[in-house]
């Protein structure tokens, strides 16, 4: 039975940069290795809507759908209007749904462009704790990325800093207080890259990494990502 689902860009959430088709089939394979059942939904504002309860881990691999091409796909694949926006009515049905499984208990693991998605769902911008701002969130040119390990984080015990051909995000609004478990270092300035929180019966992992495949070449950031599983799958309650 299906127990999670992997939000993977497409529609109003693609973007020219991210390719989600490519990432999405790696993340299943992480989370499969955790324990999990996992599906790829590509009509996200639908999945959203009808997320089972039976669903224990939601992922969010997807991009910005105030995008350069919001009102459609900017992966030339089907029809321009296929995943457009939808009513305000069937959105708030949405944020209903989402807001009730985090209530529930649920482990929420957001991927890189992730801090830019759902706009449309405020218990989701509430529950990430974090958020890409345009003119204010930038990221240093794609290239080896230096991750260094927060010492004394619960998940950090036995990680060591690593490597990772990557996009560093960084001056992330932050609007809420989160346990950092990585960083990396711009200009003199250490910057969240990896950070969890404990939302009651729900916990949450942002992972600013994960641009394309190349970032899951990196055994440090797939140990990091496992133990991120793992944690997300020990909900408080379950």
């Amino acid at each position: 039975m299906v127990d999670a689902v992997i939000l993977s860009g497409r529609g109003r959430y693609s973007d020219p940069w991210h390719p989600y088709d490519e990432t999405g089939p790696l993340l299943a394979e992480l989370v499969e290795e955790a324990g999990f059942d996992p599906r790829i939904e590509t009509g996200i504002d639908a999945a959203v809507r009808t997320l089972d309860p039976a669903v224990r881990l939601l992922v969010v691999n997807a991009g910005d759908p105030d995008g350069p091409d919001s009102g459609g796909r900017s992966d030339g694949d089907g029809p321009r209007d296929e995943h457009a926006m939808p009513e305000t009515a069937l959105l708030a049905e949405g944020e209903a749904v989402l807001a009730t499984a985090l209530a529930r208990g649920i482990g929420v693991l957001v991927m890189h462009s992730g801090a830019a998605s759902l706009r449309d769902y405020p218990s989701f911008g509430t529950a990430l704790g974090g958020r890409w701002v345009r003119g204010e969130s930038w990221h240093p040119d794609f290239g080896e990325a230096h991750v260094h390990v927060v010492a004394g984080h619960p998940l950090a015990d036995g990680l060591v800093d690593f490597t990772v051909e990557d996009e560093r995000y960084t001056a992330l609004r932050m609007d809420a207080e989160v346990q950092r478990l990585a960083e990396h270092e711009e200009a003199g300035v250490r910057h969240p890259l990896v950070w969890t929180r404990e939302l009651g019966a729900s916990r949450l992992v942002y992972d600013a990494l994960g641009h394309d495949a190349r970032s899951y070449d990196s055994a440090g950031h797939r140990e990091l990502l496992a133990r991120a599983l793992a944690w997300l799958a020990d909900l408080p309650g379950r």
